[in-house]
C-alpha cells in the first residue's frame, strides 16, 4: 500500500507507451478526415474558414493531426509529433473557440496537455526513439 501512495513511478514505460498510442490513435482517427471531401467541406462553411486561407487552415489542421498521430503510434519523432499536436490544438481551442478551455473546449487543450507530457518526458523506452537515438556507448 505504502508503493501506491509513494511518489515513485510505477510503471511508467508501459504506462507512456499506452498513453503516446491511444493519443496516436485519437490523432489519426481525427486527421483521417482530411480523405473525406464531405467532412472538409463542413469545416469550410465555419465562419472561421470562409476567408480565402479558409482551406490552407481545414487541410494543414487536418493533416497535422494525422501525421503527428501516425508519429506518435510508433514514437517515431514524438516530439516533432508533440509540437504538431500543440500548435494544431492551441489553434483550435483559442482561435477557433475563444479560448473557453475550463468548459467548451476542453478536449483539444487536454491534447495540448498529454502533448506537453511529452515535450517533458519523450517517448519512453518502448518507441522507435528510444531505439534509433539513445546515445551511443562510449569507448
Amino acid at each position: 500500500m505504502n508503493k501506491f501512495f509513494s511518489s515513485a513511478p510505477a510503471g511508467e514505460q508501459v504506462g507512456l507507451l499506452l498513453i503516446r498510442v491511444i493519443l496516436g490513435l485519437f490523432l489519426v482517427y481525427h486527421g483521417w478526415e482530411i480523405f473525406s471531401p464531405a467532412k472538409m467541406n463542413e469545416y469550410l462553411l465555419w465562419d472561421s474558414f470562409r476567408n480565402s486561407n479558409g482551406k490552407l487552415l481545414v487541410y494543414a489542421g487536418k493533416g497535422s493531426e494525422l501525421v503527428a498521430g501516425v508519429l506518435f503510434v510508433p514514437g517515431l519523432f514524438t516530439r516533432l509529433a508533440s509540437l504538431f499536436t500543440i500548435g494544431t490544438m492551441c489553434y483550435i481551442a483559442f482561435f477557433l473557440g475563444n479560448g473557453i478551455i475550463w468548459n467548451n473546449d476542453q478536449h483539444p487543450f487536454l491534447f495540448v496537455l498529454l502533448a506537453l507530457v511529452f515535450i517533458f518526458t519523450g517517448p519512453g523506452r518502448y518507441s522507435l526513439d528510444h531505439y534509433l537515438f539513445k546515445p551511443k556507448p562510449a569507448y
